[in-house]
C-alpha cells in the first residue's frame, strides 16, 4: 500500500506536516518505538509510530532522524498526546531527509494504525488472510479484553485448519487454541526455534517430533521484518516469542507463508502491549534498587515500597514480604562475535523465568518488577504473606517463596539451547525479608548466590541463599578494629594512589574479582585493552605486596572490599 492511502484514511487522524512529493512509497509493515536509536529494529519500507517520548530537547530531532532515513523507512507518524504540537526542530529534519512526516491525532491509537496497515498490506498478499485479520480487527478495538493472541489462533484453527500455539522462549505457553501442548513438547519446540535461530537459519524452522512436524515462525516487535545482518541476534533470541504451527510449510506457497508472517505480526501487537504494561513495574524496581544501592534510610526505600505493593500485588491488605534475584547473561567475547550488552537481554529473560512455567497468558508477569544495572537484572519479587514468626522461627520464613533450582528447572533445555556454546546465564536467589532495612542484605545476598552459580560448571546455573559461603553470614560479626586494621593494611595503599594519580585501581580491584580473575571480560567490561588491566593488576600487586594469582590474595581482597 502507499502513504497517500493512509492518508486518505480519516479514521486514523493523520495530518501531513511534510513530504508531500514522497507520498507514493510504499508500506511494507509498521513499527512502534520511542527509542533514541531504533536502527535494530528496522528492515526498511515502515511507517514508524512514535510518542515522541524520546525527545527532550531540539538536537534529539536530527539524530532520530538521520537514523530512520538511513533505514529506509517509508514515513514517521508522530503522535501529538505527548507534547501536543509536534516540535518544529522534528520538522525541519524531517524536510531535510524527505522523510514524510504526520502528526497523529491524540483521540487515535498506534494499535488503530498498525491493525490497519497490517490489514493492508497482508490483504494485497492473501485474500485469505484479509478475512482472518479484518474478523480480529473488530475482536482487537475493544482492547486486551477482545481475546489477544488465542482469538488470531481460533481464527487459524476455524478458517484453515490449522492448530497452533505462541510459545516464549522458555517454552511457556502464551497462547494456544484447543488442548494445550504437553510441557516437555512445547520445551523442546522452543530449544530448536532458539538453536535454529543461533545458526542463522531464516525461519519458519521444522522439526518432527513422535511422528508430528511443527513449523516455527519467529514473532519479533511489528515492523522489524527481516533482521540486518549487522544485528546481533544474540540481542533479542533469548526474548522473541515464537508460533509453533502444527504442519509442515516447507512445500506451502508464498501466499500461505505471508498469511502465517501477517498473523505474527498480529500477535506481536499483543506483545507490544504487554511490554508496554511492564514499564511501570520496571520503573518501580529501578526506583527501588537505586535507592538501596546508594544506602538511602529505610524509611525512604519503605515508602517506595508501599508505592509498589499495590501495583504488583493488587487487592492485597498487607504489605508483602520481598525476594530479590539476580541474573546475568554473559557472552564469551573471545568467540569473535562482538560485545553484546548482557543487562537488557537478562531483564527480559528473567522476567519470563519469575513466571510459574504452568501458567498461561501473555499478561501472567503482572506482579514482577525487573530492573537492570549494567550487565545483571535485578527482580523484586512480592510474596503474599502472614505476619513473620517470632525471630527464633525466622528459618521458617526464609523457606517461603522462590527456590534457585526450581526456577531454572523447566527452562534449562531451551535456554542451553539459546546460549550455544558462547553465553552464560546465571541466577542467584535471596531468602524472604519483610521490610526495607531488609532489602540491602537481599540484594548483597542475591548476589553473592549469583557468584557461587557462575562458579559452575554448565550453560544455565543458578544458586541461593542456603549455599553461600559462611564468611557471608560471618563478617556483621567482625569487631570493627578488626575490620578497619584489615581493610586499610590491603586498601589504604590503593585508595591513597587513586587519590594521586586518578589510576582506578579499586574499580579495577573489584571488577577483576567480580569476573572471576578472568582478564578477557574483566578488560571487556572496564573497556580495556588486556594488556592496560594486566598493568593495573600488577600496580596492586606492587602497592600491595599481594599476588592476584593466588587464591588466598583473592579472598583477602574480596573480603576487605566487603567490610569496607
Amino acid at each position: 500500500m502507499r502513504l497517500r492511502a493512509l492518508l486518505e484514511t480519516d479514521a486514523l487522524g493523520l495530518r501531513l506536516l511534510g513530504g508531500e512529493d514522497e507520498l507514493d512509497r510504499s508500506v511494507r509493515g509498521v513499527m512502534t518505538t520511542d527509542l533514541k536509536d531504533p536502527s535494530r529494529y528496522l528492515s526498511g519500507g515502515e511507517l514508524v509510530l512514535t510518542g515522541l517520548a524520546w525527545y527532550r530537547v531540539p538536537e534529539d530531532a536530527e539524530p532520530f532522524v538521520r537514523i530512520l532515513a538511513s533505514a529506509g523507512v517509508a514515513g514517521l507518524a508522530a503522535g501529538e498526546a505527548e507534547l501536543g504540537d509536534i516540535p518544529d526542530d522534528l520538522v525541519q529534519a524531517c524536510s531535510r531527509h524527505r522523510l514524510p512526516l504526520f502528526a497523529v491525532n491524540e483521540s487515535v491509537a498506534f494499535a488503530t494504525i498498525t491493525e490497519h496497515v497490517v490489514r493492508q498490506v497482508s490483504g494485497e498478499r492473501a485474500g485469505d488472510l484479509a478475512a482472518v485479520v479484518d474478523r480480529h480487527r473488530r475482536l482487537m478495538t475493544s482492547g486486551p479484553a477482545g481475546g489477544g493472541p488465542e482469538v488470531v489462533l481460533d481464527l487459524l484453527g476455524s478458517d484453515l485448519d490449522l492448530r497452533a500455539w505462541v510459545l516464549s522462549p522458555t517454552g511457556r505457553q502464551i497462547a494456544g487454541a484447543g488442548a494445550p501442548l504437553e510441557s516437555g513438547l512445547a520445551a523442546t519446540l522452543a530449544g530448536e526455534h532458539l538453536a535454529a535461530t543461533r545458526t542463522g537459519r531464516r525461519g519458519p524452522h521444522r522439526l518432527t517430533t513422535g511422528g508430528t512436524t511443527f513449523s516455527l515462525f519467529p514473532i519479533r516487535n511489528t515492523g522489524r521484518g527481516a533482521a540486518p545482518a549487522s544485528r546481533d541476534v544474540r540481542e533479542t533470541v533469548l526474548s522473541d516469542w515464537l508460533l509453533a504451527v502444527e504442519a509442515d510449510a516447507s512445500d506451502w506457497p508464498a501466499a500461505r507463508l505471508d498469511l502465517l508472517q501477517g498473523v505474527t505480526q498480529l500477535i506481536a501487537v499483543e506483545r507490544d502491549r504487554r511490554d508496554a504494561a511492564r514499564t511501570v513495574r520496571r520503573r518501580l524496581a529501578q526506583e527501588v534498587l537505586e535507592l538501596v544501592q546508594t544506602g538511602a534510610a529505610p524509611a525512604e526505600i519503605a515508602a517506595r515500597l508501599r508505592v509498589a505493593a499495590p501495583v504488583l500485588l493488587p487487592g492485597l491488605g498487607t504489605a508483602p514480604h520481598w525476594q530479590v534475584v539476580v541474573a546475568r547473561v554473559e557472552w564469551d567475547p573471545e568467540s569473535g562475535s562482538g560485545v553484546v550488552d548482557g543487562g537488557p537481554i537478562a531483564q527480559a529473560l528473567l522476567e519470563e523465568i519469575l513466571v510459574d512455567p504452568a501458567t498461561v497468558g501473555a499478561d501472567s508477569a503482572d506482579r514482577i518488577a525487573v530492573a537492570h544495572h549494567g550487565d545483571e537484572a535485578i527482580a523484586l519479587v512480592p510474596l503474599p504473606a502472614g505476619p513473620l514468626p517470632d525471630s527464633e522461627d525466622e528459618g521458617q520464613v526464609a523457606e517461603i517463596g522462590l527456590h534457585a533450582d526450581a526456577l531454572l528447572a523447566a527452562v534449562r533445555e531451551p535456554l542451553s539451547s539459546g546460549l550455544d556454546g558462547d553465553g552464560r546465564l546465571t541466577l542467584g536467589v535471596s531468602a524472604a525479608v519483610h521490610s526495607a532495612e531488609g532489602l540491602r542484605g537481599a540484594l548483597e545476598e542475591a548476589r553473592h548466590a549469583r557468584r557461587v552459580a557462575a562458579a559452575r560448571p554448565g550453560r544455565v546455573c543458578a544458586a541461593g541463599h542456603h549455599e553461600l559461603a559462611s564468611h557471608v553470614l560471618l563478617l556483621p560479626f567482625v569487631p570493627d578494629d578488626v575490620r578497619r586494621a584489615f581493610t586499610a593494611r590491603l586498601l589504604d595503599p590503593l585508595r591513597d594512589y587513586d587519590r594521586r594519580h586518578r589510576a582506578e585501581l579499586i574499580p579495577t580491584l573489584e571488577a577483576f574479582l567480580d569476573c572471576d580473575g578472568s582478564w578477557t571480560r574483566c578488560a571487556t567490561r572496564l573497556h580495556l585493552h588486556v594488556n592496560t588491566l594486566r598493568y593495573r593488576v600488577g600496580r596492586i600487586e606492587q602497592l600491595t605486596g599481594r599476588d592476584l594469582s593466588r587464591l588466598e590474595d583473592k579472598l583477602d581482597f574480596f573480603l576487605a572490599l566487603r567490610m569496607s
